[in-house]
């Protein structure tokens, strides 16, 4: 029977602490990539206490082994000389005024809940006291300690006092602010700031003392710590990356996080951005986000949700979805080039254009004919963006972009449309910054692979949950932020760096010039975008070291006529590339050219396409080299022996008006008309071929007119019009006219004075 007993005392004892001692709730803690705290938040029980850490700070712990118990690293939990000295000591006085307790016993009556001091209570102390001991280090021990002892105020556990009461990380601790805080648990309420300061103060130089005449410091130590002054008022904690901190306490159950940011480069990017919202709130633009990435890595270094405003402050902008602008466009010549559809200096068209409803335009209101593929994305022209997307193909598009990492595309390509390309869908400035650190990724990463190697897809992960109870926790380096292996690059590391060069070197125009001397000379690809009714501006730079993308705007969405990215975004992300250089960057490098993964062609000199046996001048032009080959050049013709650089009469139109060095054909050559040959001297821009159109309604409610245009290689001559079998009249240089047509499949004939004929076919909705 007595065996029995035995073996059931035993096994009580070994199953008498639970398997999580404290069971409470800690306070969400964010970390940077170096361990630095970033910010954290009260926990769920309205105290501020931190996650236990893996050591402790050790001047605490030898302050507090000296205040508490000097036999710690010798005892199994329980001290009897203390025990006994303190009965004496509670005998002579006749009341309690030590209870001898171990740093172990009083972490066990921590554990507890702090209940009722007495014989009973002590020896279960005791008794859990001696288990903690066999199934714990006392390094553990300490820690368990140190974070759940109360501190004063709601203050719970060393990392959070140190905060609190001294505003730097426990590690950081000196000798009289460790003394303070180990003299604090047994009395907490002397922290208080307007009484028991002398008590305090007291008890912390007798504790210094103690740590002077035992040898752990030295004299000139002890004159300094006694004369630091006390802590005062409880101090706010760091605020670096409030949005990220409610983000990732919102999607996980974890309560420390160790991000991949720099606490440096985060504090400086918000102090760059709330400068410039301070300004921009005098024309009623409160709001602002940024995100720097590490291109190389894809590691994001600073993360600022918002701006500090009053509007709408706690608003995660990084993570909201907002109209994209142009910031799609880059992505589209990318694919294009890679698709054999253009070279990066081939023509496109840029002529008026109506596609069913969607008529597109330039925000400069100007056409300019064909321009070259790399000049039209450097000035960001609409028209031609359209028309390439119409070429390659909106659900094809699509679906790249989702490839390369946009979630925020939710519906079909055939749903989105040709403006799919000009803002049309929604992407959030965390995403969109990541497929742009893409493309440098994609060019730096093929300096030393193979083309499958190439890391593309842009990074999700910047924050990994802190394991408290594992010592061999890796890095931030190796834990946050994990780039995804692509066996079939989306965008191939040749056309990545065609496009990174036409974003970094092309000219631009207008506002945008302004910054392009600036870009030029520290080597930055970047675009700009300013979506429909002037709601959001984006600037996004990419370099090989890093990728800013910066978002201005109102989260309500309300537009502003100053809005525009040019005056607002872009200048924000020029001073944080600035910052970035003086922070250690390396100011002037540019992308390797990926040799390997690129192959030269001939081209025309004027064009751009693949030279042809009528191109007069040819040039070299670097293309993707998996690339299908471009069809040849079909604006250069031989004609009677002479080769001749001939536009279609649409294109020449107005490619005459701003380019005086070109040549059209001479009137005996029109006069025989070079359809055959490409050419042609009629132009229909509206309607399209076999398009449908709308006859629109005034605001009266009356029928509106449609309104057809053309061009002629001749600007004197004349175009008769006809609508099926009516004759709609004459126009002359400018070549527009009205009508009413009737519902129903339509045909529209234009002939010049030399009986040169244009047809067009289209179907006019019924509207009723």
């Amino acid at each position: 029977m007595r065996r029995y007993v035995f073996v059931l005392l035993v096994i009580a004892f070994i199953f008498s602490l639970p398997r999580q001692l404290f069971n409470v709730s800690y306070s969400p803690v964010l970390y940077d990539r170096e361990g630095r705290l970033l910010g954290a938040k009260v926990a769920a029980d309205g105290q501020w206490r931190f996650p236990a850490a893996d050591t402790i700070n050790e001047k605490f712990s030898i302050a507090l082994i000296e205040a508490e118990d000097r036999r710690f690293r010798r005892h199994l939990g329980v001290d009897p000389l203390a025990i006994s000295r303190a009965m004496i000591q509670n005998i002579s006085n006749k009341r309690i005024v030590s209870g001898g307790s171990t740093i172990t016993m009083q972490t066990i009556r921590l554990s507890r809940g702090m209940r009722k001091r007495n014989i009973f209570e002590k020896s279960i102390e005791a008794i859990l006291a001696l288990r903690l001991e066999i199934g714990r280090s006392k390094d553990d021990i300490l820690a368990l300690y140190a974070a759940n002892a109360p501190f004063g105020a709601n203050v719970v556990g060393l990392e959070a006092a140190a905060w609190r009461w001294f505003g730097r990380s426990s590690e950081d601790l000196s000798w009289a602010e460790a003394a303070v805080l180990a003299v604090l648990p047994n009395n907490p309420a002397m922290i208080h700031p307007g009484r028991n300061r002398e008590t305090l103060k007291n008890k912390r130089d007798a504790l210094l003392e103690k740590l002077l005449k035992n040898g752990h410091i030295d004299n000139e130590t002890y004159f300094l710590s006694i004369a630091e002054p006390l802590p005062g008022e409880p101090l706010a904690l760091p605020r670096f990356a409030p949005h990220l901190l409610e983000r990732f306490v919102l999607s996980s159950g974890s309560a420390a996080f160790k991000t991949t940011l720099d606490r440096d480069i985060q504090e400086r990017t918000s102090v760059i951005l709330n400068r410039a919202g301070d300004r921009f709130a005098f024309n009623g633009i409160f709001n602002g986000a940024c995100i720097v990435m590490n291109t190389r890595t894809g590691e994001v270094f600073a993360y600022v949700g918002n701006t500090l405003t009053h509007h709408a402050p706690d608003v995660d902008i990084n993570i909201s979805w907002r109209s994209s602008g142009s910031l799609l466009k880059p992505f589209l010549f990318a694919a294009m080039l890679d698709s054999g559809d253009i070279t990066h200096s081939s023509f496109v068209s840029d002529i008026p254009t109506r596609i069913g409803s969607f008529s597109p335009e330039n925000i400069t209101r100007n056409y300019l004919g064909v321009i070259p593929a790399d000049d039209a994305l450097a000035r960001s022209l609409n028209v031609p963006a359209a028309r390439m997307l119409r070429t390659y193909g909106v659900d094809r598009f699509t679906q790249l972009l989702r490839s390369l990492g946009l979630t925020t595309l939710f519906r079909s390509g055939n749903d989105y449309g040709l403006p799919l390309v000009l803002g049309g869908a929604e992407v959030t400035l965390f995403e969109i910054t990541g497929l742009y650190a893409g493309l440098g990724r994609a060019v730096n990463a093929n300096s030393g692979t193979t083309a499958n190697e190439i890391f593309f897809t842009p990074i999700v992960n910047i924050v990994t949950p802190v394991n408290r109870s594992n010592s061999s926790q890796r890095t931030a380096r190796q834990t946050a932020g994990r780039l995804q292996r692509q066996t079939a690059p989306p965008v191939s590391a040749g056309a990545a760096w065609l496009t990174l060069e036409a974003l970094a070197y092309a000219a631009r125009p207008g506002e945008e010039a302004i910054w392009q001397e600036y870009a030029g000379a520290r080597h930055i690809a970047w675009k700009t975008g300013t979506s429909f009714g002037l709601r959001d501006a984006w600037a996004i730079g990419v370099t090989p070291e890093w990728t800013v993308g910066v978002w201005i705007g109102n989260a309500s969405g309300e537009g502003r006529p100053e809005l525009r990215s040019t005056l607002t975004a872009a200048p924000v992300m020029f001073e944080i590339f600035s910052m970035l250089d003086s922070a250690g960057g390396n100011r002037g490098t540019w992308f390797f050219k990926p040799t390997a993964q690129l192959r030269s062609e001939e081209t025309c000199a004027s064009s751009g396409f693949p030279a042809s046996i009528n191109c007069a001048e040819i040039k070299f032009t670097d293309m993707p080299l998996n690339a299908p080959a471009v069809s040849a050049c079909r604006y250069c013709h031989t004609i009677d022996g002479q080769k001749w650089f001939i536009l279609t009469p649409a294109e020449e139109w107005y490619y005459r008006r701003w380019n005086l060095d070109y040549r059209p054909l001479p009137a005996s050559i029109n006069a025989h008309g070079i359809q055959g040959r490409g050419g042609g001297v009629l132009a229909l821009f509206n309607p399209e071929p076999e398009s449908q159109v709308y006859v629109p309604r005034e605001l009266d409610g009356t029928d509106g007119k449609i309104v057809f245009s053309a061009a002629h290689r001749n600007d004197s001559e004349t175009i008769h019009w006809h609508l099926d079998t009516q004759y709609l009249g004459f126009t002359r240089t400018f070549h527009e006219i009205e009508a009413r047509p009737e519902p129903g499949y339509r045909t529209l004939t234009l002939v010049d004075s030399a009986g040169n004929t244009i047809q067009r076919s289209f179907y006019v909705l019924n509207t009723q």
